[in-house]
């Protein structure tokens, strides 16, 4: 027992510093905003898009703090992407319900309709956005912020961003801007696959540079403490999962090393495992050449491991696979949304047969390029299967970009 016990206190330490206790170090627009009393929502009609992420630092969510405020009149809840309450698959649709909690009514904003419509926000003053995005273009709820701005125009009702942090931090950009022919709820604005914006930072560049079909009456409400060189494990904040498959802050990490490549199915990307976005694997892969080969390109910031797994679901259920872990050592160093191109090239080198674009099912090429932000990814990757034909295209919106951003950070 005594041995038990040693362990059990030295182990202390370790979880002291992971997710049972952390030192919280900024305040997200929620906190924010119930310092202040609630004032800017006062005496108006609320509706709050929003999901599960949409917490305090109590993690108390700002659903029910909205409704138990008694200066504020919530009188309606939208759901994007996986629903207000989390419990909708990726891609499947979202129904309009009431919320079981509060007996509010609550809008789907990820089913037929994807813009609240004027009878959706009939007696509403003011939307409310309180959701935790990952800082990739591809992932929809940025989509679902933008349309919101859009249809609040649309219909004099005002709109307001409680911000929170960028979990990749605020200095990663990486990408083309998504080009026109491939605008959709994927890439529903012409900005990098990487952005290194808040939501709140996001919103106010929407709405400034015409990006959206009107411009809104925009509030964004602040952290406080947050700096653009924190990622989300440097904030002392708890994680709540985005979606089924970001189950840790660590996984907004991964999601663009795989993203992109995992929309073709072809290759298992973890979705299915217990890693997902973190690993690439195949039954006809030899994971020590697969990993070596990929460690001689010395990577920055980047170590591969080898792995064998059986995926429990999705590409490769019930199948002996085998492939790479991917490590980020040194996350500022690492490019990520460039890895998986890497992945590609040395498939095509070690298994010429099993080149991707040479195999995978065509009818998933439009998603791929539409997650791209355009064709020329795939075209240009496709003609020698190598990173450098297609590095200057992926990198040509860059600094363009980042010196553009700059007119709307928020923090330092």
């Amino acid at each position: 027992m005594k041995v038990i016990r040693y362990i059990l206190l030295a182990m202390i330490p370790f979880f002291a510093g992971t997710a049972f206790a952390q030192k919280i170090r900024i305040q997200t627009g929620i906190e924010v905003l119930k310092n202040s009393n609630f004032k800017i929502l006062e005496g108006k009609r609320v509706g709050l898009i929003t999901n599960p992420t949409g917490v305090d630092n109590q993690l108390k969510s700002t659903i029910d703090i909205l409704h138990e405020a008694p200066n504020v009149n919530l009188v309606a809840l939208f759901g994007p992407e996986h629903g207000v309450r989390g419990d909708v698959h990726a891609g499947d649709h979202v129904d309009n319900s009431s919320d079981p909690t509060t007996g509010l009514p609550v809008g789907s904003l990820y089913g037929k309709t994807r813009k609240a419509t004027p009878d959706m926000l009939k007696g509403i003053d003011v939307l409310v956005y309180d959701i935790q995005d990952i800082g990739c273009r591809s992932f929809t709820y940025i989509s679902t912020m933008g349309l919101a701005m859009e249809a609040a125009a649309e219909n004099n009702i005002e709109f307001v961003v409680l911000d929170r942090p960028n979990p990749l931090g605020g200095l990663k950009v990486e990408g083309n801007l998504a080009e026109d022919g491939y605008i959709s709820f994927v890439s529903q604005f012409k900005i990098p696959y990487l952005y290194g914006l808040t939501c709140g930072e996001l919103a106010q560049m929407l709405n400034e540079e015409n990006m959206l079909a009107k411009q809104c009456k925009l509030t964004v409400v602040k952290m406080k403490g947050w700096k653009r060189k924190m990622d989300y494990t440097q904030t002392g904040l708890q994680w709540i999962p985005s979606s089924p498959h970001i189950p840790h802050a660590h996984s907004a990490f991964f999601y663009p090393v795989s993203g992109i490549v995992g929309e073709l199915g072809y290759l298992s990307i973890g979705v299915g495992y217990t890693i997902p976005f973190q690993m690439f694997a195949a039954d006809w892969i030899k994971a020590e050449e697969f990993a070596s080969a990929l460690n001689k390109l010395n990577l920055p910031g980047v170590h591969f491991r080898p792995m064998h797994l059986k995926p429990f679901y999705s590409v490769g259920v019930g199948t002996q696979m085998q492939g790479v872990q991917v490590h980020l050592t040194d996350y500022q160093k690492a490019n990520l949304s460039e890895i998986q191109f890497y992945v590609m090239q040395v498939i095509a080198q070690l298994y010429p047969d099993k080149a991707v674009f040479a195999n995978a099912n065509e009818k998933r090429f439009d998603m791929f390029d539409k997650v791209s932000g355009s064709n020329q990814i795939r075209l240009l990757f496709a003609k020698n299967n190598r990173f450098e034909d297609i590095q200057a295209y992926w990198n040509k919106d860059v600094e363009a970009f980042k010196k553009l951003s700059k007119k709307y950070y928020l923090y330092k």
